[in-house]
């Protein structure tokens, strides 16, 4: 059963490949070390290790003040990223699998065909975000703000969306199997060709009737 852009079920079983095809280029390339990353003259090594101190309230730590940056590809796994600044960021293919964002301001950035898989983002701000074609399988979006994102054809498998800010979201063609959508804001989200069957929806949640033709 796949919900409509009314929000009404059909049964059609049709794919949404096209994002998948547009994010190739990002997926064939390799991955970026940060040594050979650079935004405003610093090496963005630097930039994370410093950001680390900082998440740790260590002696000479700086917040990650990484907005706008270019980091297309970038390696930033398992790495603590906790409150760091990647506002429109571009971080399109980059590697985030198992890294710390909680409460970082990812807002606007560019996260189409990323890997986020198992990444803790409680709290975080990715109001307007493009998540297109974007691993989140088993992420924390626990109170995150995602209002206005951009999730097509996102894999959210398993994800955990509790209390999250899911208005105007666009999840047509997501993957929602398992998910967590408990106690969240799903106004005006668009589930076109989006599979419920598994997803545990907000308490008394109900499929808006088909529109009047």
């Amino acid at each position: 059963m796949l919900a409509s852009a009314s929000g009404q079920c059909t049964m059609s079983g049709k794919k949404n490949e096209g994002g998948e095809k547009r994010l190739m280029p990002f997926l064939s390339r390799g991955l970026r070390k940060p040594k050979s990353i650079r935004h405003n003259g610093k090496r963005l090594s630097e930039i994370l290790e410093a950001h680390g101190r900082f998440a740790r309230m260590e002696e000479g730590g700086a917040r990650a003040e990484l907005a706008g940056a270019k980091l297309e590809r970038a390696d930033l796994r398992g790495l603590d990223l906790q409150m760091a600044n990647f506002h429109g960021a571009h971080l399109a293919g980059a590697d985030l699998r198992e890294a710390r964002l909680t409460r970082a301001d990812l807002g606007e950035a560019k996260l189409n065909g990323a890997d986020l898989s198992s990444t803790d983002l409680s709290e975080a701000v990715m109001s307007r975000a493009d998540l297109t074609g974007a691993q989140l399988s088993g992420v924390e979006l626990f109170r995150t703000d995602l209002a206005g994102a951009i999730l097509r054809g996102a894999n959210c498998r398993a994800t955990n969306f509790r209390e999250a800010n899911l208005r105007q979201v666009d999840f047509r063609g997501a993957d929602l199997n398992t998910a967590l959508l408990k106690d969240v804001d799903l106004s005006g989200a668009d589930l076109s060709e989006v599979d419920l069957s598994t997803t545990l929806m907000p308490r008394g949640w109900k499929a808006a009737p088909p529109a009047e033709k």
